[in-house]
């Protein structure tokens, strides 16, 4: 399956082409093989790509931190200059990507809790504990959303192959490519 060009759209996903002025990203294009699909996931995909009830910044370090477990290059490229524009430093996305890094307490819990979720499925009460010192329930349960759909996502992605959308790749900050996308094992 291959992303879908605009002009086959379904008419019911115009609202979508509009949020994204005009230039839908490759992966909208592929769901957009599956009108229903897309048309229902929007919504949830507005909330949470906005960061839902998580600031924008601890939004964005979820999500590269999913991509590393996906090893997700389009997903993580894709999130890269978000992540910028929401407030990480390039020394601390480059520590999403390496899992080093001296962060503060809270979104060092924020990310020892998406690899928890990503190797256990679940958090343990230990984690909910510390988590509960610096986020709400909502915010947690927002945590989950997120790795939840970036995973969906980066199984999607890595299915149909698709290519970095060229408009999200020339935004992209020096010595940010593929080749140094290097995911320790």
């Amino acid at each position: 399956m291959e992303p879908l060009p605009l002009h086959e759209w379904e008419n019911s996903l115009q609202h979508i082409i509009d949020d994204m002025g005009g230039r839908p990203l490759n992966f909208h294009a592929l769901m957009a093989n599956h009108p229903a699909a897309l048309d229902a996931w929007w919504n949830l995909r507005n909330y949470l790509v906005n960061g839902g009830d998580l600031e924008q910044r601890s939004c964005e370090l979820v999500i590269l931190r999913v991509a590393v477990h996906m090893r997700s290059w389009y997903e993580w490229a894709s999130h890269v200059v978000r992540g910028l524009d929401s407030g990480l430093t390039p020394s601390e996305i480059e520590s999403v990507l390496t899992g080093e890094g001296d962060w503060g307490n809270a979104d060092a819990i924020l990310l020892d809790a998406v690899d928890e979720i990503s190797q256990n499925n679940a958090l343990g009460a230990a984690t909910r504990d510390r988590l509960a010192g610096h986020y709400t329930d909502r915010q947690v349960m927002d945590v989950m959303l997120l790795y939840g759909m970036y995973r969906t996502i980066g199984c999607m992605i890595a299915t149909w192959g698709l290519d970095l959308d060229e408009h999200v790749s020339a935004r992209l900050p020096e010595g940010t490519s593929e080749d140094n996308f290097a995911v320790p094992a």
